[in-house]
């Protein structure tokens, strides 16, 4: 009898594990776990119609994950008696052309779709509960009920091999990672300046000249020195139509981006003639330039693939050399690609060299157009008919909005979200994709400890509150909104292994923002969900980012009173803390709320699991208390949505800017800063300043003037001092600057400062005269 009771014991918590094993991600439309488990052993059958080859291939595909975990040899037709596995095409109207059916059972797992890409995804939804043990010889999957179908139809990743270059090999195995997740479009990033990456038989130097670049800036742009070893590589035709046609086996379709009119710099090094200035010398930073390129311009060579990152100059001539040289490369892309669309950049196109070409300012007048963005429209607007009577349609960045929009076009906004709201209010399909908080090249832990990146932090946690439908577009308008993507820019990626890292876990997080409906994403539950993956990824030899581990400190108010907060986004960790700038350990204090504030302290915490402290280095923040802490604020015209930092509270919060500029800072683009902060019944104080920042890299200006005003009554307003700015905005790199007015005693009940925004980018910058921003962190009064 014992060993009988035990039997059903152990019974039912096999039963228990197998339900509790259901962490699907990205989270299913409905799933109704059951009592019971499926059995895969050799009485196991798969059976698909052997007429749809497309629903054979996922049949096997089934088969091969089975085989990879067990000793299970599935058998390829059902027997008298034996379990199935189907995988049947079947009408249903409410899954379109993606979703999908599961329904398993101690006898049968029948997945049902409309298409064999609706099976592909009902397939990798069962791969997700196979076991992570191999050679078994059975597997049990729960039994469970599913329906299924994507919220959005683009769930894409961009990946920039122009930087560095992966191999053929590496990109399958990086389509087999984003086929795991549902991800339906791979947005491939071909030419830039930093090297062209596919062969044109016509322009053989494209790759020749155009895929070679002579060395590496070391650090982070704009670097300190080079490292002198060649970047080279390029994709053979044929390698494309290979990875074109292995992407498609698993649902996903490939979107070539050939950059046009700027990021040209490698083509314009093997073919001089597609510049404004054939015979000038590429522009470049000297104490960065390699060796190599230092020898061949010596020997006379002007035109180098750049070997630093960032916007350069030189950039297509629109003339019909280049127009003839863009369409005959495109009439080799185009046919590799079954694709609707082709991607033709479009981005930070300086206009330096069209303003001073004669030839582009007659070309303005000759087609009356306004001026040099009217000029990029032209350019974008005549590839657009090119592309369009190939039968295909163009997607750019959302800078191919300026001068007017190309009739057809699909635009991908990444400067925020603006671009893509202007483009749907005008009828247009947009991608949405903005920076924050869809670039994963930027870190995703404390950027003190994690891999050098992009500028700024995109969090797990982040990404997966990410809203892809701005709340600025109506219902009809919203419709627009294709879906979004994940941007892997490769500036600061150079293996294969470090892109593995920047991708997970933050690919799932943002998978299932593109496929969930937004009312099941849940963070906490999600958060459960993935921690068996974290497993997975080491098993698979998957390298991975513990990033969610990050302690965060910011500041809240609650009941007029400014606190202390501090966070992780691993919803099972502990934080232990300090207040006089000591070393925590779990023997500090532990945290349980808000952390009250009246005087100037360090915070100092770190991020405990299971008794292990996860940050490799303690979260610090120093506040400085002030009368201004925790005060009102507002705003006549509020912050950029991109420059949020930590809300409202962010310049009374104690809490000086620093280099990175997503974090503490206030934007502005075009506008003054006017604040205005009441001090309730009033305070006294005899100084009173505002931070800025100035970086013409980011297209950041300190103000010309900074005016303070106070109000002794509340109403009234009188003028302390108005300071001019001397800093010249042509001084380059980090410049902070504090500006600070003394004065006798004075009661505030109020007090606004004015910030005089510069108006226009200076003459010489690479965007001259276009709207400059305008950066402030901290009111400090004493």
């Amino acid at each position: 009898m014992k060993k009988r009771i035990l039997f059903i014991g152990l019974l039912f918590t096999t039963l228990i594990q197998a339900q509790q094993s259901v962490n699907i991600i990205p989270q299913p439309l409905s799933l109704n776990v059951k009592k019971g488990s499926f059995v895969v052993d050799d009485k196991t059958a798969i059976e698909s119609s052997k007429s749809d080859k497309e629903v054979q291939k996922v049949a096997l595909f089934f088969e091969n994950y089975l085989n990879k975990v067990s000793k299970v040899k599935i058998k390829n037709s059902a027997a008298k008696g034996s379990k199935k596995i189907c995988f049947l095409i079947e009408k249903n109207n409410e899954l379109g052309e993606e979703g999908y059916t599961i329904n398993v059972s101690p006898a049968n797992i029948t997945v049902k779709a409309n298409t064999s890409k609706g099976l592909f995804y009902g397939m990798q939804t069962l791969v997700q509960t196979l076991p992570l043990e191999q050679g078994k010889n059975w597997v049990q999957i729960p039994a469970m009920e599913i329906k299924d179908y994507p919220r959005f139809q683009w769930r894409g990743v961009m990946l920039d091999v122009c930087r560095y270059f992966f191999t053929v090999d590496m990109m399958k195995q990086y389509i087999d990672l984003m086929a795991s997740y549902k991800m339906n479009v791979l947005h491939w990033h071909l030419t830039e300046d930093q090297g062209w990456r596919i062969e044109i038989k016509k322009y053989p130097r494209l790759t020749e000249i155009g895929s070679v670049r002579n060395g590496t800036i070391i650090s982070r742009y704009p670097g300190k020195g080079n490292t002198n070893v060649p970047v080279a590589g390029f994709y053979t035709q044929e390698q494309v139509k290979e990875l074109v046609k292995y992407a498609s086996d698993r649902a996903i379709t490939i979107i070539p981006e050939i950059e046009m009119p700027g990021h040209s710099s490698a083509a314009i090094a093997a073919y001089p003639e597609l510049s404004c200035f054939p015979k000038e010398r590429t522009k470049f930073r000297d104490t960065v330039f390699s060796l190599k390129s230092r020898k061949e311009l010596a020997e006379g060579r002007v035109k180098f693939v750049q070997e630093t990152w960032g916007v350069f100059e030189d950039v297509y001539a629109p003339t019909e050399y280049t127009f003839k040289f863009l369409e005959d490369v495109l009439d080799e892309v185009m046919p590799l690609f079954p694709s609707k669309y082709i991607h033709i950049g479009g981005d930070e196109c300086p206009k330096e060299a069209w303003k001073r070409s004669e030839f582009c300012q007659n070309l303005i007048k000759e087609k009356g157009l306004k001026d040099e963005h009217g000029l990029q429209s032209y350019f974008i607007s005549r590839m657009e008919k090119y592309i369009n009577s190939k039968g295909k349609s163009i997607i750019g960045w959302d800078e191919i909005l300026e001068g007017g929009l190309a009739p057809n076009a699909t635009v991908m906004s990444w400067r925020g979200e603006k671009g893509g709201i202007d483009a749907a209010k005008l009828n247009h399909d947009v991608i949405m994709t903005p920076g924050d908080p869809c670039y994963l090249n930027r870190p995703q832990g404390d950027p003190e400890v994690e891999p050098v990146g992009g500028w700024g932090v995109s969090t797990l946690k982040n990404v997966y509150a990410y809203e892809p439908i701005p709340s600025e577009l109506n219902a009809e308008e919203a419709k627009h909104v294709l879906g979004s993507q994940a941007n892997f820019w490769t500036e600061y990626i150079p293996t294969f292994e470090h892109l593995q890292y920047m991708t997970l876990p933050r690919l799932l997080a943002i998978s299932e923002v593109m496929w969930s409906p937004k009312e099941k994403r849940d963070w906490k539950e999600f958060r459960q969900r993935l921690n068996p993956y974290f497993k997975s990824f080491e098993v698979k030899g998957l390298k991975y980012s513990k990033g969610d581990f990050r302690t965060l400190i910011s500041t809240a108010t609650k009941n007029n009173v400014l606190s202390i907060v501090l966070d992780t986004e691993n919803p099972d960790a502990v934080i232990y803390y300090t207040t006089d700038g000591s070393i925590p350990t779990t023997s500090s204090l532990k945290y349980e709320k808000p952390i009250s504030i009246d005087k100037s302290m360090t915070i100092k915490a770190i991020t405990v699991l299971d008794n292990k402290v996860m940050t490799p280095k303690p979260a610090e923040q120093s506040f400085v208390y002030n009368k201004a802490f925790g005060k009102k604020l507002t705003y006549e015209k509020k912050y950029s949505s991109s420059y949020k930092a930590s809300g409202d509270n962010a310049l009374i919060d104690g809490i000086k800017g620093t280099k990175e500029i997503t974090k503490n800072w206030h934007g502005f683009q075009e506008n003054d800063i006017v604040a205005t902060i009441d001090f309730g019944d009033g305070i006294v104080g005899n100084s009173i300043s505002l931070g800025c920042l100035q970086n013409w890299a980011k297209w950041i200006f300190l103000p010309k003037w900074v005016k303070f005003e106070i109000s002794e009554d509340g109403v009234n307003f009188k003028e302390i001092k108005t300071l001019t700015n001397t800093v010249l905005p042509t001084e380059k790199g980090d410049i902070f600057k504090e500006f600070k007015v003394e004065m006798p005693q004075q009661k505030m009940m109020k007090l606004r400062i004015t910030a005089k925004n510069l108006g226009d980018t200076p003459t010489g910058h690479n965007e001259e005269k276009q709207k400059p921003w305008l950066f402030a962190d901290e009111i400090l009064i004493n």
